[in-house]
């Protein structure tokens, strides 16, 4: 459990095409195997420490001639930012994704102390 002892708590959102591979033939399309993307995303504000990060599907185009697996997740979450990963794997063959995001956690407050 994550617990917020700040007095600011900030929430940011977003959302963030991670590719579109069926216009160029690209690895999701035509791939097969392990396969991975992820795309850097940095908050518009800094928490003053990581917060919780929840990412989900927001759209999902993909082939109905083979299995539809999928990963999603933040990693690298830090006070600044964190990294947007989706992962499929096998014979899937995904056009495009975009991934929705949220972010919740402390916020620096004018009312803060700071001792040496």
């Amino acid at each position: 459990m994550k617990r917020l002892t700040a007095n600011t708590i900030g929430i940011l959102q977003g959302d963030e095409t991670l590719f579109e591979d069926f216009e160029d033939g690209g690895e999701m399309w035509t791939g097969t195997g392990q396969r991975e993307r992820r795309k850097p995303v940095r908050f518009s504000e800094g928490f003053t420490d990581a917060p919780v990060v929840h990412c989900s599907l927001s759209l999902w185009d993909v082939d109905n001639g083979a299995n539809m697996r999928a990963h999603v997740e933040a990693e690298n979450v830090g006070a600044e930012g964190f990294d947007l990963v989706f992962r499929t794997w096998g014979d899937t063959r995904i056009a495009r994704v975009r991934l929705d995001w949220i972010a919740i956690g402390s916020l620096a407050n004018e009312d803060d102390w700071e001792l040496y």
